[in-house]
């Protein structure tokens, strides 16, 4: 029996039924069409499922199959009883959207929170996640805090401050940070953040019902005495930063004003949210240590993420405190999603006590530094103007200054169409920003496309560099 011409012949009846019959009318059985054309009943249900794929028929378990409504008499849903029962949208998730969203076919990304996909590790990844796999225990329900093993590595690197007890492991930085925010606070409280500071932070606080204030900072991380002076006044209890590689500024709080910082969160009775998500993000030299290393008292909530060093698939981080507060966020985490797949981190654990971790990151930290340097080359040529005056000596970005008078928003815009994603300073403002900015990832882009990348950027900002040999 040929299958492919028996199947032919059903669809070419079917349609020719659909064709003269009334939406809700009956067709033919099975049965009836597997005798009708001498075919097997196996390939009359793959004709019916291609019909229904294309939205001609339909089926009803136990009834049979009907002629489906024409697109023409559907009615069209009427949605908009939404709009009153949702109420206000969450501030905040435009920005987060537009962060995420994938650039266009051809654009070169200058924009985006992860590595590249020739810098991540995929190969040992998938390897360790299908070993992972093949062993049924890992499949098993767990420890809602997470497997006490990769607590036990967390723990250990966030040095002496902590113990695998303190520590939770989470699906992703983003969901470790919204769980801490909404355990530590409660609606209309006052949350602290460097000015700029990550948006995701900014997004979650907004949707918490939290008032934000926002705290300067420069290329030594935030000013401490403009810290205990927002303290004093705001009476806040929980300041968010990033003292390592800050995105989106790439600033490190400096040696000197470790101390300072500390002791105005522990003069105000306060928490200090370390997300610490660059720590194996570093280029040049060596990384402090956390915040939490030298915290005596409780006062630090750690935040740990392997995603931004590895990949976007890879969500796993963990947050760690002690006492009381740390007993919240170990009640908040389960009410979220009551724990982390097992495969992912089993998987997760294998990857970072393997030596392939090592030579990750030390492959890692000279393909960035390659990339940076690309990426400084090609605006020292085409846009020096926009080379920042301190370079960061780690991280994914870099932090540029534009010309006064310059609309950072409407310039991403006006680059998109150039052929080049960039995002703007604005959304990295808790308050009005002081001047235009723009974000610039080097980490989404191979070192030999900075260069085309700049000169697109250029002609949005309306420069000329046509050069010999570079047309497009």
């Amino acid at each position: 029996m040929d299958d492919g011409n028996a199947a032919a012949r059903v669809i070419q009846d079917l349609r020719r039924l659909v064709a003269a019959a009334r939406p809700g009318t009956q067709l033919p059985s099975v049965r009836e069409l597997t005798a009708r054309h001498q075919a097997s009943p196996v390939t009359v249900a793959t004709a019916i499922r291609q019909l229904v794929a294309q939205g001609l028929i339909e089926t009803r378990p136990g009834r049979g199959t009907f002629v489906a409504a024409r697109s023409d008499e559907r009615r069209t849903p009427d949605l908009s009883w939404q709009t009153v029962a949702l109420g206000a949208r969450r501030p905040g998730e435009d920005e987060m959207q537009s962060l995420l969203a994938l650039p266009s076919p051809g654009a070169i990304p200058l924009s985006g929170g992860y590595l590249d996909a020739e810098l991540q590790p995929a190969a040992a990844l998938g390897a360790a996640l299908a070993r992972a796999a093949r062993q049924p225990a890992a499949w098993l329900r767990g420890p809602t805090e997470g497997r006490e093993d990769l607590r036990v590595w967390f723990a250990r690197e966030a040095g002496a401050g902590l113990r695998a007890d303190d520590m939770v492991i989470c699906p992703g930085g983003q969901a470790a940070l919204s769980s801490a925010i909404r355990a530590l606070t409660a609606p209309g409280d006052t949350l602290l953040v460097e000015s700029p500071t990550y948006l995701g932070a900014l997004a979650v606080a907004r949707a918490a019902g939290l008032r934000v204030v926002p705290v300067p900072a420069d290329a030594d991380g935030v000013l401490p005495d403009q810290l205990a002076a927002a303290f004093a006044r705001t009476g806040a209890r929980l300041f968010y930063c990033q003292p390592l590689h800050a995105n989106p500024t790439g600033a490190t709080l400096a040696a000197h004003r470790r101390r300072a910082v500390a002791n105005a969160v522990r003069d105000a009775g306060a928490f200090l949210i370390e997300d610490d998500y660059a720590r194996d993000l570093t280029i040049d030299g060596e990384a402090p240590p956390p915040l939490t290393a030298d915290d005596a008292d409780g006062h630090v909530i750690y935040l740990r993420s392997l995603t931004k060093s590895t990949a976007p698939g890879l969500r796993i981080a963990a947050i760690g405190a002690r006492g009381p507060a740390g007993a919240r966020l170990r009640a908040g985490r389960l009410l979220d999603d009551l724990l982390v797949a097992g495969p992912l981190q089993q998987a997760a654990l294998e990857f970072v006590t393997a030596p392939a971790w090592t030579r990750h990151r030390r492959t890692l930290s000279t393909a960035l530094r390659t990339r940076r340097e690309a990426l400084l080359t090609a605006l020292r040529r085409d846009l020096p103007e926009l080379v920042p005056p301190t370079i960061p000596r780690g991280g994914l970005h870099l932090w540029v200054r534009l010309p006064d008078g310059v609309d950072d928003v409407a310039l991403a815009t006006r680059a998109a169409t150039e052929g080049v994603t960039v995002f703007p300073g604005r959304p990295w403002y808790a308050a009005e920003p002081p001047a235009p900015h723009l974000r610039l990832t080097y980490a989404a882009t191979p070192p030999d496309r900075m260069d085309d990348a700049v000169r697109r950027l250029a002609r949005a900002l309306g420069r000329g560099t046509t050069r010999p040999g570079t047309a497009d």
